[in-house]
C-alpha cells in the first residue's frame, strides 16, 4: 500500500480506480466499503481510500476537535484490507489559508439532517468534489447508512457532470442491530445498551407498513413509541420520505424511506430503512 500526503504525489493510472472516502476511525462498515470497492475495481484495478477529518462538515462547537484520529490503527486497517493507495492529507493540503469557494446543493440538503445541521452538506460536497479531482476515480463507494449524503453525492455527480460511478453499500450493523459508526465509541455503556432502539423503531415502522398501513403519520407514530421507550434517547427527527427527493410523504408510496436521527447525550446517531 502506498500512503500519500500531498496532491503532487497522487499517481494518474490507466487502471480502474475505485475510491472509498472516509474520515478515519475505521470499523467493520468501512471494511465492507473497501470490499465492495475491490470487487468494483476488478483484478486489474486499484482501491484508493482517503482519510481526512473535514472541518467544513462540523458546526461551530461540534466534535471536530475530539473526532477520533487513530492514525496508526487506520493505516494498518487499510493495509490489511487490501487498499492500494491511502490518501491522508493535512488540512493545509486540502484547504488554502484563504479558501473561499464551496459547493452547495440546494434541494436534497434542505431535508432531514440538513434542517439541524446547516452547512454540513456544503462541507460534504466540497470535500468530496476535491477528492474526486485529486484522486480521479472511476467509481466511489458510499454507505447507505448516510442515505442523505449518498443521495446528495449522486445529485452532485449528475449536475456537475463528473464521470464517476457512485456505488451505494448496504448498512453494516452490530449484532444487536445498531448501525456501525465511528461515533458509536462516544456512547456510554448505558447509552450503547439503549442505542439499538433506532433499528427497533425503524423495523416496527416497516412492520406496520408491510401489514397494510398507508398513513405516514400512523407509521411514524408507531416508530416514535419505540423511541420513547428508551429514556436516554432524544429524537431529532423521524420522517417518512420519498427516497429520491427526500421530501416528506403523507401516504406510503413506492420508493419510500423512513429516516431518523437520535441523540444520546451529545452523540447523534442516524439510521434509515426502505419500505417494500
Amino acid at each position: 500500500m502506498e500512503t500519500l500526503r500531498t496532491i503532487a504525489r497522487v499517481p494518474i493510472t490507466v487502471k480502474r480506480r475505485v475510491l472509498v472516502p472516509t474520515m478515519g476511525a475505521l470499523h467493520r462498515g468501512h471494511l465492507e466499503l473497501i470490499r465492495i470497492a475491490r470487487e468494483a475495481a476488478g483484478k486489474e484495478g486499484e482501491v484508493a481510500a482517503s482519510i481526512f477529518v473535514n472541518p467544513l462538515q462540523f458546526a461551530p462547537g461540534g466534535d471536530y476537535e475530539k473526532y477520533p484520529r487513530p492514525e496508526t490503527d487506520d493505516e494498518e486497517f487499510c493495509r490489511s484490507a487490501g487498499v492500494d493507495i491511502l490518501f491522508r492529507p493535512s488540512l493545509d493540503v486540502m484547504y488554502a489559508a484563504d479558501f473561499s469557494i464551496a459547493i452547495e446543493e440546494n434541494s436534497l440538503s434542505t431535508a432531514l439532517c440538513g434542517k439541524s445541521r446547516p452547512g454540513h452538506f456544503r462541507g460534504v460536497c466540497t470535500v468530496v468534489a476535491k477528492l474526486f479531482h485529486v484522486l480521479v476515480p472511476d467509481a466511489a463507494v458510499f454507505g447507505e447508512k448516510d442515505f442523505q449524503q449518498l443521495a446528495i453525492i449522486r445529485r452532485m455527480v449528475r449536475d456537475l457532470n463528473f464521470q464517476i460511478e457512485i456505488i451505494g453499500a448496504p448498512t453494516v450493523r452490530e449484532s444487536d442491530g445498531l448501525a456501525c459508526s465511528s461515533r458509536n465509541q462516544y456512547l456510554s455503556a448505558t447509552e450503547r445498551q439503549q442505542a439499538p432502539v433506532l433499528r427497533a423503531a425503524l423495523a416496527e415502522g416497516a412492520r406496520v407498513a408491510a401489514g397494510g398501513e398507508r398513513s405516514a403519520s400512523a407509521i411514524i407514530a408507531t416508530a416514535r413509541k419505540v423511541i420513547d421507550m428508551s429514556p436516554l434517547a432524544r429524537l431529532d427527527y423521524l420522517e417518512l420520505v420519498n427516497a429520491d427527493t427526500l421530501q416528506p410523504l403523507e401516504i406510503v408510496q413506492p420508493n419510500s424511506l423512513i429516516a431518523l436521527a437520535v441523540f444520546f447525550g451529545q452523540t447523534r446517531l442516524i439510521d434509515n430503512i426502505r419500505l417494500s
